[in-house]
């Protein structure tokens, strides 16, 4: 098996491939990091790797890092292991919070132990941030909680009391406006609802009198030792470029219909091993589920099911002879496990109190899953060839060449159709903002992208789209006479007017289409005599289509049945064909 290559010696000369100018720098640890969505893989591919490498592995992921709650956080069982040493796998108390630089302070020596040990540490997790943390020399540094003494030697503001380091914490000035005020660069660096930082990026201010940006790019600076470095890493602070290892970083996907199917069967397969028993045993309800192992999905999504169940006593079942219907009584957790009873409140014939509540449940766990299966993807590539030959083998061959530092061997990933890997750029610092969602903030391109594909961003868009759509045709209306006014027109421009906006604020073409057809729906609920005014049959058609498909009735006094009924035999209309060369 290869093995990793770990010195600790300058390269002369070596080229930076951000500017292409000489730098001195130190050669840096190599590490893989296998990243990806939830239920793509991860574990098992890195599990897979140690047949053809010396591998440790050390876990990424913020729930698995708990003890406890094995079945709901899907840590991989002792068995399936098959031997490869994992670490931060089950550790970590459940009752603290374990932090991203709790991580990167646990991992950073359990990476030279492994290195010392002539293995490669390869880091898998779906916890992006724990990631962040570990490799970038700067990402975590961000925080003021980071910041040591020396990043405020130097500075007139380093005696600047306790009380005005807390300045305005009750005042209309200890916000996000007035951080821009103060810092416009820090401020776009982070999101608006992000209080903590922002206390923590003004307490720096009152207590240095300098920009935090400006106090960040010079602990940028210390940390490289070449003068030459100085001033770009300073403007590189919080940029990903920075890494504190050489890394070859793996991202694991499949398509997400595959996702949302090994979602549905995964969450049923914990229920069947147990999860409910999980559950209970942390379950408290009066506990904080923001902090440690109660935010994993799966505990919060219970809760009202185990208060039902077990505190107010609806464990016991009781058969009705009759119609086979349960009753409930308090149950001895002991006598009888909570999973032996799951299925039997699912078979009850009927809805009752416990059966309702433990479908919305499961219900809402896997919905929270797939959701954040969403959030998750940052790569779309589609393949239904073997597990083997398209994902393990060019991962090994990948991370071969990545120890070799054999760039021209790297395997040529393709999908099918030619279709390559589409890898959407990590953009973590540039704000966007979603007029569609009453000015929502966004960080980075990829929290946008993922933004746009929500079920949120979709409704809010419909609705801003339909009432910004329906005000044009009111102020028509207003103009034109009720009979007179040609109202296909009036349809036309303003469907051509809401496609164009919905492709401004990222709308799916679905959604745009319900929109559309919103605002159809409007205009024939106000009478207006589509029929009458000179529409011909094929517009008809082209309003029948949509119209139907939202399940509204076309019938209507004011309309030309005759018109309807000649319609379903007739073509595309021009209107039709001018919506559709706009909409696509």
């Amino acid at each position: 098996m290869d093995s990793p290559t770990h010195t600790g010696t300058q390269s002369e000369g070596a080229l930076n491939p951000n500017n292409g100018t000489p730098q001195y720098e130190e050669e840096k640890p190599k590490v893989v990091v296998i990243m990806g969505p939830t239920g793509s893989g991860k574990s098992k591919l890195a599990i897979d790797m140690a047949s053809h490498f010396p591998i440790e592995i050390i876990n990424a992921d913020s729930m698995q890092v708990y003890q406890g709650l094995d079945v709901l956080t899907n840590k991989v069982p002792l068995k399936d292991q098959k031997g490869v040493p994992h670490h931060l796998l089950g550790t970590i108390s459940p009752n603290v919070e374990f932090t991203a630089k709790d991580f990167r302070d646990s991992a950073i020596p359990l990476i030279n132990d492994i290195l010392l040990r002539k293995c490669m540490p390869v880091i898998v997790g779906g916890t992006n941030y724990y990631i962040q943390a570990l490799v970038s020399s700067f990402l975590l540094d961000d925080s003021a909680e980071d910041m040591d003494e020396s990043c405020l030697s130097g500075h007139s503001g380093d005696e600047h009391t306790d009380k005005e380091l807390d300045f305005g914490r009750d005042s209309s000035d200890y916000s996000y406006d007035h951080l821009k005020d103060i810092d416009p660069v820090a401020a776009n660096r982070i999101h608006p609802n992000n209080h903590r930082k922002i206390s923590q990026y003004l307490n720096l201010y009152a207590r240095s009198g300098v920009p935090p940006s400006k106090l960040f790019q010079e602990k940028t600076a210390k940390l490289v030792p070449s003068p030459e470095k100085e001033e770009d890493c300073g403007q590189n602070w919080g940029q990903v470029n920075n890494c504190r290892y050489n890394c070859c970083f793996i991202c694991v996907d499949a398509p997400l219909p595959v996702l949302d199917y090994y979602v549905e069967q995964r969450v049923d397969c914990m229920i069947e091993a147990g999860l409910l028993n999980e559950v209970f045993d942390i379950y408290n309800p009066n506990a904080d589920y923001t902090r440690g192992l109660r935010q994993a999905i799966g505990v919060r999504e219970f809760e009202n099911f185990l208060r039902v169940y077990i505190l107010e006593g609806r464990c016991d079942e009781e058969s009705d002879s009759t119609n086979g219907s349960l009753s409930f009584r308090s149950i001895n957790k002991d006598n009888k496990m909570l999973k032996e009873n799951i299925q039997v409140i699912l078979d009850t014939v009927g809805d009752n109190q416990p059966k309702i509540l433990l479908k919305e449940a499961i219900d809402r766990m896997k919905l929270n899953t797939r959701r954040l299966v969403r959030s998750q993807v940052s790569i779309s590539c589609k393949s239904d060839d073997s597990w083997a030959s398209q994902v393990v083998e060019p991962a090994a061959k990948m991370i071969r060449s990545f120890l070799n530092d054999n760039a021209s061997s790297m395997p040529e990933m393709e999908a099918p159709n030619n279709m390559g890997p589409k890898l959407i750029q990590r953009d973590l610092w540039t704000q966007y903002i979603c007029k569609a969602c009453g000015d929502r903030v966004l960080r980075g391109l990829h929290e946008w992208e993922q933004h746009k594909q929500g079920r949120g961003h979709r409704k809010l868009g419909i609705g801003v789209l339909i009432r910004d759509s329906l005000g044009s045709v009111n102020a028509v209306m207003v103009k034109q006479s009720a009979l007179g006014g040609d109202y296909i027109s009036i349809y036309a421009q303003v469907a051509l007017t809401a496609i164009k906006f919905a492709l401004d604020v990222g709308l799916p073409r679905i959604d745009m289409d319900i929109g559309c057809k919103e605002l159809l729906a409007f205009l024939l609920s106000e009478d207006i005599c589509l029929a009458s005014v000179g529409t011909t049959v094929d517009d008809i058609l082209f309003m029948k289509r949509y119209f139907l498909s939202v399940k509204f009735s076309f019938v209507s006094s004011n309309c030309n049945k005759a018109a309807i009924a000649l319609a379903t035999e007739a073509v595309s209309s021009p209107l039709e064909q001018v919506w559709l060369n706009d909409y696509l």
